[in-house]
């Protein structure tokens, strides 16, 4: 267990309109940060106030991108009681993605009680609105200034949170997406399968051009063959044919999102017949003009659920739903969110209580 100290601030934040929170502009008055050192290992854990870093311009993290990040939430229910979902799963997850970029990690017990620690003290910048939560981002840094290629011997861990309301301006309606086949997300052997903001820097050329073509998000195809379907951009992504529900298997090159895990297991309990196999884009088009191409939608935990409503493949435009939520999608929002914001009973066993 880890020794938290406490430095609480002398001077708090004016909280945002609720109303008007976006995703990702504000943060609240505190920060958990911890140390890491070779040869001691984890150290020195604090809560302090939200603050500048100061940090060698030699940094590891700076110039070979040693890093990694997590993202959860944390939810305010009707009662005025706070709590997570699955936060867990970040953990092992985060594991996973640390020994793959060559970085400490917290073991799951201490992860968990750092970000139930950081949510506490900062209990009040839990936003009561419909739709609204505390999005926490727990990240790994390399602080050791070096300018040769080699692990850092310095680490620090950081949570920072931020309230927020809906990931996407259009909330949950229907969004249209721009099928990738120039660029590569990920190969096999690379860090497709992690959290690494390499990942996520080397997106963005396509979701520019996505938006350049009137798109809101990109699907990525595999990075060998450009012919399966993997992510939509920080999304998971699945697709509803004739009956089977789809999505990408993660051997590698695609997130193992917790969302998408909850959803899948939310889908066999209600009897659907879940693919993990590689699904061809061809298939997905050929579906489409058969009219056998039910649902997409996308998984995550910043938007939860993001329905689409039009898929562009090379010059063929696949049309959803008639630009409408499906019946499933919606009942996995409801589900999901349901549990999320305790208005419904979590009979799955997801949640984890902060306070009450």
């Amino acid at each position: 267990m880890l020794n938290i100290k406490y430095e609480l601030t002398k001077e708090k934040k004016a909280k945002p309109d609720e109303n008007n929170l976006g995703f990702g502009i504000y943060y609240t008055d505190h920060m958990f940060i911890i140390e890491h050192t070779e040869g001691i290992g984890w150290h020195d854990a604090r809560i302090v106030p939200y603050q500048p870093l100061t940090l060698d311009p030699a940094a590891m993290v700076f110039h070979y991108a040693m890093e990694s990040f997590e993202g959860l939430k944390a939810y305010r229910l009707p009662d005025n009681s706070i709590q997570l979902f699955r936060p867990e799963k970040n953990a092992e997850r985060m594991i996973n993605t640390n020994k793959r970029m060559c970085l400490p990690s917290l073991s799951v017990e201490d992860f968990v009680q750092a970000v139930k620690a950081i949510v506490e003290t900062d209990k009040d910048w839990v936003p009561h609105n419909d739709g609204t939560s505390l999005y926490i981002r727990p990240f790994v840094i390399a602080t050791e200034p070096h300018l040769g290629v080699r692990t850092s011997k310095h680490h620090k861990f950081i949570i920072i949170c931020s309230p927020v309301g809906a990931y996407y301006s259009t909330g949950i309606n229907p969004v249209k997406i721009f099928v990738e086949d120039e660029y590569t997300r990920a190969c096999p052997g690379g860090t497709g399968f992690t959290k690494c903001g390499g990942n996520y820097a080397a997106s963005l050329v396509s979701q520019v051009k996505a938006h350049d073509l009137g798109y809101e998000q990109t699907l990525w195809l595999d990075g060998v063959e450009h012919k399966y379907v993997e992510e939509v951009g920080s999304m998971n992504c699945f697709f509803k044919i004739d009956g089977v529900v789809y999505t990408a298997p993660c051997v590698g090159t695609v997130l193992p999102g917790v969302t998408r895990m909850s959803c899948i297991e939310l889908i066999k309990k209600w009897g659907y017949e879940v693919s993990e196999e590689r699904l061809p884009i061809t298939k997905v088009m050929e579906a489409s003009k058969e009219g056998k191409l039910e649902e997409v939608f996308g998984t995550g935990t910043a938007a939860v659920i993001s329905p689409v409503g039009e898929l562009r493949y090379e010059d063929e435009v696949a049309y959803i739903n008639d630009g409408k939520i499906g019946e499933l999608t919606q009942k996995l929002y409801d589900t999901l969110t349901g549990i999320q914001w305790g208005k419904i009973p979590d009979d799955m066993g997801w949640t984890t209580k902060v306070c009450d």
